[in-house]
């Protein structure tokens, strides 16, 4: 798992993931972030590698107690 930042333009796609969320409401939002989740995790393709990170995000400061 990749920890470390890696995204070469990592304000640019922040900046595109809120702009596609304009408009939207909560639940509309919710989606679009489930099927972004979705799409992303494919594009890794690792089973392990999606678990370590649902792991990680789920002990993260806002995660999971």
């Amino acid at each position: 798992m990749i920890t470390q930042p890696h995204i070469p333009d990592a304000d640019g796609f922040y900046a595109a993931w809120l702009q596609a969320h304009e408009g939207l409401d909560d639940s509309q939002s919710a989606d679009l972030n489930a099927r972004l989740v979705l799409l992303l995790a494919n594009q890794c393709g690792s089973q392990a590698v999606l678990l370590d990170c649902i792991a990680a995000a789920a002990a993260a400061p806002g995660g999971r107690a």
